[in-house]
């Protein structure tokens, strides 16, 4: 892999070492999962791929991610079953906890076929970009360190600025940069048009494993308060994920400001129990923290003309459903493979694309709806929590994890080695 500076001197291009397809150029915002996913099935389908990122390379940790049902079928088809199933946590199950550590439930991995609480498959999000990155990188151009400042379309495509100086044209442009995705607020419209609160706030960081934590992941829920600690074990054995939620109707923080962040996660979880102090002890010294809303992204369309978007910035679920990553991976193989069979006419591609996800995508927003509200604190005037235990809820499930068809896209490329014109970059190459 060769990696070099860009022109502008600040941003980090890699992608050397493939071949240049003679298909649509395709600009895609976002390096986390869902931008490399789309990359992989864009260069499969014919596509000249760029992907930039705003940070200086991958990010590590976060949290464990989960691909169930049709998410697992997509990874299967991308060939990467092996390399996923040898980045995952490997968890066991789940224990509930009560604040002296007893066990109150036991969930296990294999529950309900490998699609329970706990999946089969559950993987760190950065180990999951690590490995998306790793299988895309040879044949699509990443630029890290750098971010679309402004763009214009028209009927043939779409001139890029970048924020690094460096002007560009391209045939289609996707957002894949998460909840609060820049692309979304430039093409679409504000945030807040589109962003639903659940309620509810959500942190992350990684931590020494200090609690003798083994393939178990453990969780404690403070029911007066509706905060909840958890610890779950990852492949480092020295280290541990830690995670926490708790009620918010008035989350104001920006989501860049790490400092204010910890902050309000030590004064909203003051006085919580178990090892939750333990594992505050660990809040400066960790490298990898991240805290934001649990809020969901609705739109009625996820295009407009050229551009698209996917994932996080098309249909955020929130961590609460379980399923934002098997959308974005199931997402990624349906956009890629409309567009193409649509023979990369935009109007058409971004709407078949739509047309397929939307129920699917609807069922897991749903979920994540109803585990937000299981998880407030009840008041006088409060509505009854959701009857998870109900025929209409196993249907809802059913659809949220299988409910979308993938098409073979047979008639159109398919080419997991591509062939044509190394890709290069106009700057000099670095070791």
């Amino acid at each position: 892999m060769s990696v070099e500076d860009s022109v502008q001197g600040h941003a980090i291009r890699t992608g050397g070492q493939g071949v240049r397809p003679s298909g649509p150029r395709v600009l895609v915002a976002g390096a986390s999962v869902a931008g490399p996913a789309l990359a992989h099935w864009l260069r499969r389908r014919g596509a000249e791929v760029t992907v930039v990122e705003r940070a200086p390379g991958l990010r590590p940790g976060g949290q464990a991610v989960d691909a169930r049902g049709v998410a697992r079928e997509v990874i299967e088809r991308m060939g990467l079953t092996a390399e996923v199933r040898a980045a995952c946590t490997d968890t066991a199950g789940a224990h509930t906890v009560d604040a002296d550590g007893r066990v109150l439930e036991t969930f296990r991995a294999d529950d309900d076929g490998g699609d329970g609480f706990i999946a089969d498959i559950e993987i760190l999000r950065g180990d999951l970009s690590q490995v998306l990155y790793d299988d895309t990188r040879d044949g699509v151009e990443y630029v890290f360190g750098d971010r679309i400042a402004g763009l214009a379309q028209d009927a043939d495509g779409v001139d890029v600025v970048f924020a690094g100086g460096e002007r560009r044209r391209f045939d289609l442009v996707v957002g894949a940069d998460g909840l609060h995705s820049e692309l979304r607020a430039m093409v679409f419209g504000p945030h807040e048009r589109f962003l639903r609160h659940l309620g509810h706030v959500l942190a992350f960081y990684s931590t020494p494993n200090e609690y003798q934590l083994d393939r178990w992941l453990l969780e404690y829920q403070d029911q007066e308060s509706g905060r909840s600690a958890l610890l779950r074990p990852i492949q480092d054995a020295t280290r541990a994920m830690a995670m926490f939620y708790f009620a918010s109707a008035d989350f104001d923080v920006d989501h860049r400001d790490i400092v204010a962040q910890k902050a309000l996660l030590r004064e909203r979880m003051a006085g919580m129990g178990w090892s939750t102090p333990d594992i505050l002890a660990h809040l400066d010294d960790t490298p990898d923290f991240y805290l934001d809303q649990a809020a969901q992204v609705v739109m009625d369309r996820w295009s407009s003309g050229r551009v698209g978007l996917l994932g996080d910035a098309a249909f955020s679920s929130s961590p609460m459903s379980g399923q934002g990553t098997g959308m974005a991976l199931v997402g990624a193989y349906v956009l890629a493979g409309e567009l193409a069979a649509a023979g990369w006419d935009p109007d058409a591609g971004f709407a078949r694309y739509e047309a397929r996800m939307r129920s699917f995508v609807e069922a897991n927003q749903e979920i994540g709806r109803l585990n937000a509200r299981s998880r407030d604190v009840p008041g006088p005037d409060a509505e009854p929590g959701p009857d998870f235990a109900g025929e209409w809820f196993m249907e809802l499930v059913g659809r949220a994890i299988n409910g979308v068809e993938l098409p073979d896209y047979a008639e159109v490329l398919d080419s997991a080695a591509p062939t044509g014109t190394a890709i290069t970059s106009p700057a000099t190459a670095k070791p």
